[in-house]
């Protein structure tokens, strides 16, 4: 049996969509968990881990009871700390930020409970919520792979709550201990660009576009790092590797979707599916190609229902990529 952990922020979000739809759900770890749960229904389980709120525990323990191979003992409760997020979409992929509430941070004890897991999946969303000492923790303790997503080191909340990108300035004490990292490519110019986000500018990352990237997935991968996925929204994803030949980069096209619904919780279903493909077939293109189509499902609907099971998910896989 497989056993995958998820770890991050579940929040409480409200969500206006940029047709004007008002959602009200919980988020982020919510979404690659509970797509993990179909994909691995009868061959797996899947852990959650979070800090919540108390007055959270009922509803979100809820939304998990539904699958029977998901495992709630890594919620907890003890700190009363959660998450709660406003978001309003500007465009299909734009949006203004702001959190109300944050979450105690999750470290080295959290993740004891779980240390038998084949893959670790952290997608945090502020750049408080995961330390470089709990993944380090893992990496001593685990053989499980670690695929951690760069949204929570490349935003950072102002005294408002308003939530921002910031140049990820100590990457360095975190790329030995994962294994494979996870972006967007507003992501990636953080991560590589030695100023803010804001300072940069609109013209200098649209200049920019992909030409950083050979050189930033080099980096990142001489630190230690396996293997850097990048997003890039209807243009599906650039994986990066190295061989015996030095950089091995290859495109994985995404899946065409005719409409748009929510886009909410995109990224944390890639992580999802890189997670599943990257466990089940020990294949970094397949693991991309279950990420697209999780990402892809996920923009179909308002609920949980968009996330199919095995067969239909590997239906799609192979109208794709066939």
């Amino acid at each position: 049996m497989y056993k995958i952990a998820v770890a991050g922020p579940i929040p409480r979000d409200t969500i206006t969509t940029h047709r004007g739809d008002v959602i009200e759900k919980y988020g982020c770890v919510t979404h690659p968990v509970i797509a993990l749960a179909k994909l691995l229904e009868n061959e797996g389980e899947v852990f959650p881990v979070s800090h919540i709120r108390k007055e959270d525990l009922q509803p979100i323990t809820e939304v998990f009871s539904a699958y029977a191979n998901i495992n709630t003992q890594g919620i907890y409760t003890r700190h009363d700390q959660g998450t709660i997020i406003e978001l309003k979409f500007l465009d299909q992929n734009n949006r203004q930020e702001k959190q109300i509430a944050k979450m105690h941070p999750i470290e080295p004890e959290d993740m004891e409970p779980f240390l038998d897991a084949d893959a670790f999946v952290f997608v945090p969303i502020t750049d408080f919520e995961v330390q470089p000492e709990t993944l380090k923790y893992i990496k001593s303790h685990s053989k499980g792979i670690v695929i951690f997503d760069a949204h929570g080191p490349t935003t950072l909340l102002d005294a408002d709550g308003n939530r921002h990108r910031r140049y990820w300035d100590d990457k360095d004490e975190w790329l030995p201990h994962i294994d494979v990292l996870k972006m967007n490519l507003e992501e990636s110019v953080c991560c590589w660009f030695e100023r803010d986000y804001q300072q940069l500018g609109e013209a200098i990352f649209k200049e920019t576009q992909h030409d950083h990237l050979e050189a930033f997935a080099s980096y990142v991968l001489e630190k230690g790092v396996s293997v850097v996925y990048i997003t890039l929204d209807s243009g599906g994803a650039k994986v990066y590797s190295k061989n015996k030949k030095g950089l091995h980069q290859f495109h994985v096209p995404s899946v065409k979707v005719d409409h748009v619904v929510d886009t909410t919780g995109c990224g944390d279903s890639f992580a999802g599916g890189l997670a599943y493909g990257l466990t089940v077939h020990k294949d970094i293109i397949k693991a991309a190609q279950y990420a697209n189509v999780l990402g892809a499902l996920r923009t179909q609907g308002k609920t949980f229902d968009v996330f199919k099971n095995r067969d239909e998910t590997n239906e799609i896989l192979r109208q794709t990529y066939s």
